[in-house]
């Protein structure tokens, strides 16, 4: 096995500085980054793939410093935020228009078969797997240490995402917990 470490893409850290800032203003999102030891990102952004470890060192001090339920609400619009990225520039328009046609079912399918083949740029070191059918969910298998809240981060992104792209009424339910050294965040959804 490497000893490189797993990186993933920058907009973990760009959005959920971008929503740091969205919910508490400027000032005070960069006066809590410096407090929690993360003032290295103001002015300084990522601009390429970042170690994962930047990115769970952020959620868990942001999990210690202002609690799960703010800093859960934070990650999920850096989800959000993430994703309508991904769709501006990462995802095909073609592609996107495909799925946009399909019924809900299929659509899902094709679209998780596609994550599913850059899922290292999100999962980074961990797990990603997908099942469809009556019951179709999404897992992430978080491996590297951080905090369950984390799962907020991964809510926010495939709640955007599948509302665009297979059913604007998708619901999506949460199941995140650790589980032998590793968070496992479980997407149960009706689509």
């Amino acid at each position: 096995m490497s000893n490189t470490p797993f990186r993933i893409g920058p907009n973990s850290i760009i959005q959920t500085a971008a929503a740091l800032e969205a919910s508490f203003g400027k000032e005070q999102a960069e006066e809590l980054l410096r407090k929690i030891g993360q003032g290295h990102l103001i002015g300084n952004l990522p601009t390429e793939m970042v170690e994962e470890s930047k990115f769970h060192a952020l959620v868990t001090a942001l999990d210690r410093e202002i609690g799960s339920q703010k800093t859960g609400a934070i990650l999920e619009e850096s989800g959000s935020r993430t994703a309508q990225y991904l769709l501006r520039v990462r995802i095909p328009g073609l592609f996107q228009k495909l799925l946009k046609i399909l019924p809900a079912g299929p659509a899902f399918s094709l679209f998780l078969f596609a994550i599913s083949k850059n899922a290292w740029t999100f999962a980074g070191s961990g797990e990603f797997t997908y099942t469809t059918g009556r019951k179709p969910s999404i897992t992430v298998v978080v491996t590297h240490p951080s905090v369950p809240v984390v799962g907020s981060f991964y809510l926010g992104t495939f709640t955007y995402l599948l509302e665009q792209l297979v059913n604007p009424n998708v619901k999506i339910k949460a199941d995140i917990r650790e589980e032998g050294g590793a968070i496992t965040c479980r997407y149960g959804c009706s689509i």
